[in-house]
């Protein structure tokens, strides 16, 4: 009896095997990610044991080392003084925003479309956010990878992989610990391209183009939106002992 073989020359079952693992992994570090880059309210803290258990059990390496980091991090730390830090890391920082289209299409007319077109790739997949919420929100991406269509949720993180790593850099200039869960999402990504690296030094220089308009249509306001302490929360991922409430209907 023959037995199918990877392309790597192992097993095919084993070779599947592992690709699940791997994927199961990577669901694991966009659920606690999505939760983490979220308003630290008080279902934050509520649910922030789960991600810390969730992360715990990935295997030991730099991403679950960066995610139990913020993890400490954001369990020992006064919940007002976690918030004042997320509206000065986040709020109204340009340079550090979490809506990915941003960094492609500033505050132009183009990012309506962008916009749509994510809307789109959720719709396609049976996936539904809230008004609340606008779809570019990195932690919203990082919830739709994990939970809703995990191809297509990669292939979002791709397309806005030069506005991500544009956020970790000014992350770590700005040195918070915020870092440590981007850094852990940029991980689970492929290794960049020269042109990744091209495109990123390209948005570096130039930035966004500038063109105020208004995004009302799309749950948000005018101009960049930004997550205060009503907006962008993420509820709680199901599944991979992170426990979930919302998502696709």
């Amino acid at each position: 009896m023959s037995t199918t073989t990877d392309s790597g020359g192992r097993p095919g079952w084993l070779g599947a095997g592992r690709a699940a693992r791997r994927a199961h992994r990577r669901a694991v570090t966009h659920q606690a990610a999505s939760v983490l880059l979220g308003y630290p309210d008080e279902g934050f803290f509520e649910r922030l044991p789960l991600v810390t258990r969730a992360v715990a059990e990935l295997p030991r390496g730099t991403v679950r080392a960066a995610l139990m980091e913020f993890c400490d991090h954001a369990a020992s730390t006064p919940e007002l003084e976690l918030c004042r830090h997320y509206v000065e890391v986040f709020d109204m920082r340009r340079r550090r925003a979490l809506h990915m289209t941003y960094y492609t299409d500033g505050d132009t007319r183009r990012r309506g479309h962008a916009l749509a077109e994510v809307k789109r790739v959720y719709a396609e997949a049976g996936w539904e956010v809230s008004t609340r919420e606008l779809p570019d929100h990195l932690a919203v991406i990082l919830e739709f990878a994990a939970r809703g269509d995990n191809d297509s949720g990669q292939d979002l993180l791709l397309r806005f992989r030069p506005g991500l790593e544009l956020l970790a850099e000014a992350l770590r200039d700005h040195g918070t610990p915020y870092t440590q869960v981007v850094d852990a999402v940029a991980q689970t990504l492929p290794v960049q391209s020269t042109a990744d690296r091209e495109a990123v030094q390209r948005l570096a220089a130039q930035g966004p183009p500038a063109e105020n308009v208004g995004l009302e249509a799309y749950g948000g306001r005018t101009a960049l939106p930004v997550v205060g302490v009503n907006e962008g929360r993420v509820p709680p991922p199901r599944g991979s002992g992170v426990e979930h409430g919302g998502g696709a209907r």
